[in-house]
């Protein structure tokens, strides 16, 4: 941590973290990080539900297994309000508990002792859980019926939490380290599909079917999932990875064609980031009664079999017609979001940003740079500008829209600064591969970044991340000499970025200061903008 450029970096850090003046017990009791949390770390989930699709109901339990950081005799998991709390067993004995908000502190009858040794409780709860209005956008279950009126069930958590619906410590920053283990029982002739591998079913002799599902790595707690429906399994293999579809029935032979572009983007995403990083609990895409989400080896898939985001190019370019958005975005999330996993939903940037950039990776690999230039081109119209990318810390807040678009004009931006494909894209690999399986806050990955580059950019994230202005590229012009700095910017923004001269390529290293360089009388000066997020200006002219 003695790296020269801390200091600016925990400052922006900080001083965002304790702008929180508007937020309540609630929101730091959801997003923040007490004692009660961080005390124990989360070893494994063991869900064993039960779901009445008529009663739109939940019953069973999570045993949750875990060791003890320090020495507490109090604990805290999440279960929203409105589901009840049935009981909590430790060792056969009911705990005490008490709730406040979302969030149920457990007591134990002594102090936990800080220990290797692997304790587990078993929490007991029910309910009807909360039913989403416009899933994924709002968080909740889906209850819908095929077109053959069978029941077809799932459930989108990201930002809203995991403990809508199953007992949790309900925060990013914990991962249960041994996975999960999923046992979903619906009514038979249904079947539930969920994370990891499938490890068979079993007739409970009550008119319900339990479909085990196990996860090896760990996951974050809004990818846990289910899908229940009338489901029809498709397999393949590519590379010795599993890939496998579960459509409704009747969709099969679509999907057959469909589905035909996850081949190629394995390639090119392998080829990009590094191999997939779930291998062990496969790959999968469900088709869902909702557009989609990134669920941990079991991917959403809601897109209709259609080409761009649902039938449209968000972009405006035609590009975004070449492939199915769904697909490749939620896909990609396996590497940004999943694998690496911001600490805090206000760094979901770090998700956001790398998986959005993924799109124009993808389109690069299909078809050239030139085209993923003006795919991301395209996308620079969604940018607001209205709020900082980065969200509060510690009060489940995420920050603007604008993580998405502007996150990956950001990424652009220091592609083209660095100015060298094979580094940019072995530095991409090397950033996906250090932090596998990890859970980052934005200051690794600025550090990262910045050792790579060999120099300072923390205001060049400060300015992207904080700031809701876009960088001016000043350029006076007078004869033999040209001048230039960077305006609407943080203190000590620099980037490298270069102007074409005579159509010849010229590095430059601007600042907030004047400098100058000497040009051929009558030199034709040009900026680059489809490179970089930065506005040109032309100032002065003689």
């Amino acid at each position: 941590m003695q790296n020269k450029w801390f200091t600016i970096i925990l400052f922006f850090i900080i001083s965002n973290a304790v702008n929180a003046q508007n937020f309540t017990r609630k929101d730091s009791l959801q997003g923040g990080f007490s004692f009660e949390r961080m005390c124990f770390d989360v070893q494994k989930y063991d869900l064993n539900i039960t779901v009445n699709p008529e009663q739109k109901f939940i019953t069973g339990s999570n045993t949750i297994s875990f060791k003890m950081l320090q020495e507490s005799s109090t604990i805290q998991l999440d279960l929203f309000e409105n589901m009840q709390v049935d009981r909590i067993v430790f060792e056969n004995k009911n705990l005490k508990f008490r709730r406040e908000f979302g969030a149920v502190f457990i007591d134990f009858p002594k102090q936990l002792k800080i220990t290797d040794s692997i304790l587990k409780l078993e929490f007991f709860y029910s309910g009807n859980p909360i039913i989403a209005k416009n899933a994924p956008w709002d968080g909740g279950f889906v209850f819908s019926k095929d077109s053959n009126g069978n029941p077809w069930i799932c459930v989108a958590v990201q930002g809203t939490g995991a403990s809508l619906w199953y007992p949790v410590k309900d925060s990013q920053s914990d991962e249960p380290d041994l996975g999960a283990s999923i046992k979903v029982a619906v009514p038979n002739g249904l079947m539930n599909v969920s994370n990891g591998r499938f490890k068979g079913s079993l007739n409970l002799n009550n008119g319900y079917t339990r479909w085990d599902w196990e996860v090896k790595n760990p996951i974050n707690s809004y990818s846990i999932t289910l899908n229940i429906g009338d489901y029809v399994h498709l397999h393949e293999k590519h590379n010795k990875l599993d890939l496998d579809y579960y459509v409704l029935r009747g969709n099969e032979e679509k999907a057959k064609i469909h589905f035909a572009e996850v081949k190629p983007m394995m390639d090119c995403f392998e080829s990009k980031f590094g191999a997939y990083p779930f291998s062990e609990d496969g790959y999968k895409l469900i088709e869902s009664n909702y557009l989609g989400m990134e669920h941990q080896s079991a991917v959403a898939y809601g897109n209709k079999y259609l080409k761009g985001y649902l039938g449209k190019d968000r972009s405006g370019t035609g590009i975004g017609m070449k492939f199915d958005f769904i697909i490749i975005h939620e896909s990609a999330h396996e590497w940004f979001g999943n694998s690496i996993t911001s600490r805090d939903i206000a760094d979901m940037w770090i998700h956001e940003a790398f998986t959005t950039y993924a799109e124009s990776v993808f389109v690069e690999c299909q078809f050239g740079k030139e085209k993923a230039i003006e795919y991301i081109n395209g996308q620079k119209k969604l940018v607001e500008n209205k709020s900082p990318v980065l969200g509060k810390y510690g009060v489940n807040n995420e920050g603007s829209a604008d993580m998405y678009y502007k996150g990956t004009q950001l990424l652009n931006t220091l592609r083209n600064a660095i100015d060298d494909d094979e580094k940019w894209w072995s530095i991409m690999k090397n950033f996906a591969v250090t932090y596998r399986h990890k859970i980052v806050e934005s200051n690794d990955v600025i550090q990262f970044f910045s050792n790579e580059f060999g120099y300072n950019l923390a205001p060049f994230f400060q300015q992207y991340l904080q700031e809701t202005t876009v960088p001016v590229l000043e350029l006076k012009i007078c004869g033999k000499k040209i001048k230039y700095r960077f305006t609407n910017t943080v203190s000590h923004f620099q980037l490298p970025i270069h102007l074409l001269i005579d159509e010849v390529k010229t590095p430059l290293l601007p600042t907030n200061s004047w400098q100058s360089m000497k040009i051929k009388e009558n030199s034709t000066v040009k900026f680059p903008e489809n490179l970089f997020y930065i506005d040109f200006k032309i100032v002065q002219k003689k």
